[in-house]
């Protein structure tokens, strides 16, 4: 294969390892795991495993006081909270419509970049919020009395919170090589998790089995490998390409939620969900012109 097919599959692999997260994170609750203890121990794990990298490959890196500030908050707060309002999402509603409701994130991503960065919405932006917004309401209009309104709540604000983090990360990740930033987001997003369970008492380490090989699969495949795959993928096809290749994630959760848990989508809300889905796809093809290879776009930062 050429580079170029290589970078596709690497981009797809990442977004198969980052769609099956939510997946485990049901097995992991059917084995007794909090969403605190399960987050906690994904970056813990995450975290090791990303410093063993730069140690063994000796990664030589320099950050100055502003980079861990800016580290902090994306890692401590900004990426801690995405994930806690994520991965509690799917404990009320199913992980087929809580990826549908997070995959409407870059119609945020542009109205931040619109208010902080004062870029234009072009025709195509507004057509695509408008058909994401839409597309939005069938998902859960349709049957939304009998959808646990904390679950929409919970998922909506992890799309929220993870456009913040996407348009603070694309600032940073300029600056540092990205396995450092992640490494660090994984290492402050422990820290905070930590804190955090001790305060309200929420760690529980005696797990089944089930729960122990879930997180391992998430902190492993779904975090590591699925960052490596994606940042690697986005080296060698560019930012715009890698972003709509990225669009097979919630096509991978929606799949195993159905056969796995026998979730049910709605025509009408199979529609609003290729309507969302769309219309992130345009905002990423309309969002800015396509940069060189090693520069990333704000629309596609990936979760860590």
């Amino acid at each position: 294969m050429n580079p170029y097919q290589i970078g596709v599959v690497l981009v797809l692999l990442s977004a198969v390892f980052f769609g099956i997260m939510p997946i485990f994170a049901l097995y992991a609750y059917e084995g007794g795991a909090s969403v605190n203890t399960l987050l906690l121990m994904r970056f813990s794990i995450a975290t090791v495993l990303f410093f063993l990298y730069i140690l063994i490959k000796r990664e030589a890196f320099a950050i100055k006081a502003k980079h861990f500030l800016f580290l902090f908050i994306l890692g401590g707060i900004f990426y801690t909270l995405q994930s806690l309002f994520y991965f509690s999402s799917v404990q009320y509603i199913p992980a087929s419509l809580a990826v549908l409701i997070f995959y409407t994130y870059p119609i945020y991503v542009v109205l931040l970049s619109y208010w902080v960065d004062k870029e234009k919405l072009n025709r195509q932006i507004i057509f695509s919020i408008l058909l994401s917004i839409i597309g939005l309401s069938m998902v859960v209009g349709t049957s939304f009395n009998a959808i646990n309104h904390l679950g929409v709540l919970l998922a909506v604000g992890a799309a929220l919170v993870y456009s913040g983090y996407t348009v603070l990360g694309s600032r940073v990740v300029k600056q540092l090589p990205a396995v450092i930033t992640s490494a660090f987001v994984s290492l402050f997003a422990t820290v905070s998790l930590l804190i955090m369970g001790l305060a309200r008492h929420e760690l529980e380490l005696d797990l089944e089995l089930q729960a122990w090989v879930a997180i391992a699969v998430i902190a492993v495949l779904s975090t590591v490998v699925s960052m490596f795959t994606y940042f690697r993928g986005l080296e060698l096809v560019g930012s715009t390409k890698t972003a709509i290749l990225s669009m097979v994630e919630p096509l991978i959760t929606i799949g195993l939620s159905v056969i796995l848990f026998h979730d049910k989508l709605t025509v009408s809300q199979l529609i609003g969900g290729v309507g969302v889905l769309t219309g992130a796809v345009l905002v990423v093809l309309s969002h800015r012109p396509e940069p060189a290879p090693k520069e990333i776009s704000s629309v596609v930062i990936k979760r860590g």
